[in-house]
C-alpha cells in the first residue's frame, strides 16, 4: 500500500502527540517510575491496632499537603502495619504523630502526619511510627447509631415546646441581653480589681464548699427524687384526688387479704428472699437476657412470616437446614472411656455416676465452645468454671490430659485428675479402686465400599485401601486378618 506524503506526516504528528500523552500520563499523573520502580521514594511503617478502613493508595498529609500514597495495608500479630510511600525531597520530622483520617462519613481514608518537634531529625526509610504515636477515628457505624439514639431519646413534642417557650423568654429581649452582657463584663472587671478580697473568701469558704461536697450525693439523690415524685403527683393529679377519697377502703380490703393469706404469706415472701438473691447474683445475666429478647423475637418474626403477603406456593419460615455431620467432631475428653461406655440399646437406667462429667477440654478449644468449662463466674468477673464452688474458691479450671481423646485408664491420667471429676478432698476421690482389667471392645465403623474410607472413634477420618472394591477379588478371610502388605 502506498502512503503519500501527506498521510506520513499526520502519521508522524499523530505518533508524536500520543507518545507525550503516555509520557504525561505514565509520568505525570501515574508517577510510574516513582509507584513501580520507588524513584525518590522511601517508605516509612505506620503500626495501627486496626485498619480503621484505611485502603492502599491513601493519600499521606504533611501540613495540608500531599507527601505521598499508602503503599501496603498488612496484617500483623498485633495488629495493622501500614506501609507508607513518602517523597524523598520533603523531610519530614521524626518526632510526630500518625492519624488516619476521613474526608467525608463515607470514607476516603487518608494518613495526618502532624510533627511534634519540627527540629528532629527527619523520617528516613525503614522508619517505624509506634503505636503510641497513632491514632484511628471512631468506628462511623458506631457514632451514627449513637447519634440516632441520642435524637431519638429527645421527646419531640417537649423539644418543640422547649424552642417555643426559649424564644418567647427571650424574644425582643435584645437591649436587656446586651446590658446583661455589659454588666457581666463590668463585673468582671471589678472583681479583677478586688482580686486579693476574692481571694481570701474563696480559701476561707472551703470548709462550708466541703461539707457540701460531702454530702452531694445526697443532696443530688434528694432533689432527684424530689422532682421526680413532683412532677409524676403533678401528671396523676386526679389518680391521686382519688387515692385520698378512696385511701380508706382500701387499706380494709388489703387488711382482709393479708389476713386470709396468714398461714402461707409468710412462706412466699421468704421463697421471695430466696429467688431475689439469685436474680441479684444473675442479674448481668438477666439484663443481657433482656437486653437480646428483642432480637430474638424479631428473628424469629423474621423467619415466620417470610413469604406473607407474596404469591409464592409455599408458605412458610425460611429456614435452612445444613446438617454439618462430625464437624466439628463431638467431644469425649472427660466422659467414661469407650470400655465403660454403656451401648444405646439398653433400657436400664443405673445410678449416675458420682462426680461431674463435662467436656475437659481447654477452654479456648473449639471444641463445644459453650460447654461447662466456659460457664462465667457472676460473682467473679473474668473467671470461667464449670461449678459454682470452684467459681467461688481459688481453684483454677484444668484441663484433662492434653485436652485431646482418651489416652489409657480413666484413673491415671496425665494431669492426675479423676473421671468423673470429684471435689478435691471428697470421701469418693479418695476410696475409688483402680478399675479391674477389662477386654478390648469390638470397634465397629460404617466404611465407604469404594474407597474404603471410614470414621473412627476419635472423630478422625481414615481409608484402608484394601477394602475398597478396587482391590482384587481373590481376598480371603484368612488375608484380611493379615496386616497390609503381607
Amino acid at each position: 500500500m502506498h502512503l503519500t506524503r501527506q498521510i506520513k506526516i499526520q502519521l508522524a504528528i499523530f505518533t508524536v502527540v500520543a507518545l507525550v500523552a503516555a509520557s504525561v500520563m505514565v509520568f505525570g499523573y501515574m508517577k510510574a517510575p516513582a509507584r513501580w520502580l520507588g524513584v525518590n521514594r522511601y517508605t516509612v511503617t505506620v503500626q495501627l491496632p486496626e485498619a480503621a478502613g484505611l485502603y492502599p493508595n491513601a493519600n499521606v498529609i504533611y501540613r495540608g499537603t500531599e507527601v505521598g500514597r499508602v503503599e501496603d495495608v498488612r496484617l500483623t500479630d498485633k495488629g495493622v502495619a501500614a506501609v507508607l510511600s513518602l517523597i524523598d525531597d520533603i523531610k519530614i520530622p521524626s518526632d510526630l504523630r500518625a492519624e488516619v483520617h476521613s474526608v467525608s462519613a463515607i470514607g476516603e481514608q487518608y494518613v495526618a502526619l502532624l510533627p511534634r518537634n519540627g527540629s528532629s531529625r527527619p523520617l528516613t526509610n525503614g522508619d517505624v511510627i509506634a503505636a503510641p504515636n497513632v491514632a484511628v477515628p471512631p468506628d462511623v457505624n458506631s457514632l451514627l447509631d449513637d447519634t440516632n439514639r441520642g435524637l431519638a431519646a429527645i421527646p419531640q413534642d417537649n423539644l418543640k415546646t422547649a424552642i417555643d417557650e426559649s424564644y418567647t423568654a427571650v424574644g425582643g429581649l435584645g437591649p436587656e441581653i446586651r446590658r446583661f452582657v455589659n454588666g457581666s463584663t463590668q463585673l468582671a472587671i471589678d472583681a479583677r480589681q478586688n482580686l486579693d478580697a476574692l481571694t481570701t473568701l474563696i480559701d476561707q469558704s472551703k470548709p462550708v464548699l466541703d461539707s457540701q461536697a460531702d454530702t452531694s450525693d445526697a443532696i443530688g439523690a434528694w432533689a432527684n427524687h424530689l422532682a421526680t415524685v413532683t412532677d409524676e403527683l403533678r401528671t396523676h393529679d386526679d389518680s391521686v384526688a382519688g387515692l385520698l377519697r378512696s385511701g380508706a377502703s382500701a387499706t380494709d380490703e388489703g387488711r382482709q387479704l393479708f389476713e386470709r393469706l396468714r398461714p402461707t404469706l409468710p412462706i412466699v415472701l421468704a421463697n421471695l428472699v430466696s429467688l431475689g438473691t439469685v436474680a441479684v447474683t444473675y442479674q448481668p445475666a438477666l439484663e443481657q437476657l433482656l437486653v437480646l429478647l428483642p432480637q430474638g423475637v424479631a428473628n424469629v418474626a423474621g423467619t415466620s412470616v417470610a413469604n406473607q403477603n407474596t404469591k409464592q406456593d409455599y408458605k412458610g419460615a425460611y429456614l435452612d437446614f445444613n446438617l454439618n455431620l462430625n464437624l466439628p467432631p463431638a467431644c469425649t475428653t472427660g466422659f467414661l472411656p469407650a470400655q465403660q461406655q454403656r451401648s444405646p440399646s439398653l433400657e436400664d437406667y443405673p445410678d449416675r455416676p458420682a462426680g461431674d462429667l463435662y467436656c475437659r477440654v481447654p477452654q479456648d478449644s473449639m471444641f463445644n465452645a459453650r460447654g461447662a468449662r466456659n460457664y462465667p463466674c457472676l460473682t467473679v468477673p473474668g473467671k470461667r468454671a464449670p461449678t459454682v464452688k470452684m467459681c467461688e474458691s481459688n481453684e483454677q479450671y484444668v484441663p484433662l490430659n492434653d485436652g485431646t481423646n482418651w489416652k489409657g485408664d480413666p484413673n491415671a491420667t496425665l494431669s492426675g485428675q479423676d473421671v468423673p471429676q470429684l471435689p478435691p478432698g471428697s470421701p469418693a476421690a479418695q476410696s475409688i479402686p483402680a478399675p479391674a482389667p477389662t477386654p478390648a471392645p469390638l470397634a465397629v465403623a460404617a466404611y465407604d465400599p469404594d474407597t474404603g474410607t471410614y470414621v473412627g472413634p476419635d472423630g478422625h477420618s481414615y481409608t484402608q485401601s484394601d477394602l475398597a472394591r478396587t482391590e482384587p477379588n481373590d481376598k480371603t478371610w484368612q488375608k484380611m486378618l493379615l496386616p497390609p502388605g503381607n
